[in-house]
């Protein structure tokens, strides 16, 4: 493979989503689901898989056991073109990290064993491999504790290459949004949180002020507002871009396909409302299919869609 357009830093963990659950459920008591999905999971894979089947060069770098599920996700992630010749397996007997997702109609129970994620750390990345790269992005700062005290050097050092650079921190587990987040975000030219890990990060009950402080910080920070859209700022520009309506079948992966297509477009010079509008509408069509990245693997399926989309905003 060519030197990657984007290296992708973080975990490759298998989702296991148990679809058609009730509303309520109780202790000891079988429940039966009305289907499943084993599928390629956490942020860093979906979004280094989604990247690639949009026509950008994807590279990963991670850490997986060796057990079946890791060699599931390499096989999903290289049959998608993204480049896993840097990715570590584990010498140890921890295998790769799963996430079960219970899908009720109320919403969704998320459950994760972290894995090998937990071990992943500074020495295992092959930095001249990464910072062949010309951007560098980063998923689950919260989930990544060998990694994460790293994390700032590893930026800087991106930054001194010549890199651009992004980040979704995901969800802190914890609930503690620590500020050693804030140490690495002058490093970040794309920040891209949900609303409400804007709001945890930035310690404000009301977004406009959470998107000032995190706007001084990070070059273009890019808000997922869910059914609402999105919201990006730059500077002192701001956009704001409604969300694509569809037939949601699976809200898993969304905000990370959203990531995908907002640094497709911005890897090729395109401005900050043109990347919004093009990631609102890859996390649209993620909701499509079941799991994550199932959608973006039928390339013709995602070839109309987008081409539907583009006649539709031409309007």
């Amino acid at each position: 493979m060519q030197r990657p357009d984007v290296c992708v830093i973080g975990e490759i963990n298998c989702d296991l989503i148990l679809y058609g659950l009730p509303a309520t459920l109780e202790p000891e008591k079988e429940t039966l689901a009305r289907g499943f999905r084993l599928t390629l999971g956490s942020s860093s894979a979906i979004f280094a898989h989604n990247l690639s089947a949009l026509g950008t060069r994807t590279g990963i770098v991670a850490k997986i056991g060796s057990d079946p599920l890791g060699q599931v996700a390499l096989d999903r992630l290289s049959k998608a073109g993204v480049d896993v010749s840097a990715v570590r397996k584990s010498p140890g007997a921890t295998s790769t990290g799963v996430t079960v997702i219970l899908a009720q109609s109320a919403g969704r129970y998320i459950l994760t064993y972290p894995g090998t994620m937990a071990e992943f750390c500074y020495e295992d990345i092959d930095r001249e491999y990464a910072f062949s790269a010309r951007h560098l992005h980063l998923s689950s700062f919260f989930l990544q504790p060998a990694l994460r005290p790293q994390v700032g050097r590893l930026f800087r050092e991106a930054k001194e290459k010549g890199l651009t650079t992004s980040l979704d921190t995901n969800d802190d587990p914890a609930g503690q949004w620590a500020g050693d987040l804030i140490e690495v975000l002058p490093f970040i030219d794309v920040f891209l949180p949900n609303e409400r890990e804007a709001k945890a990060i930035a310690r404000c009950e009301e977004l406009p002020e959470a998107i000032e402080k995190l706007a001084v910080l990070s070059r273009i920070v890019a808000i997922k507002l869910g059914a609402r859209g999105a919201i990006a700022r730059e500077g002192r520009k701001e956009w704001n871009c409604p969300a694509v309506r569809v037939e949601t079948v699976d809200p898993v992966g969304a905000g990370d396909s959203f990531d995908a297509g907002f640094i497709h477009k911005f890897l090729s010079g395109a401005g900050c409302e043109e990347c919004l509008r093009f990631a609102n509408v890859a996390g649209a069509f993620s909701t499509t299919r079941e799991g994550g990245t199932e959608a973006f693997r039928d390339s013709a399926a995602m070839k109309e869609f987008f081409h539907k989309q583009q006649r539709y905003a031409e309007r």
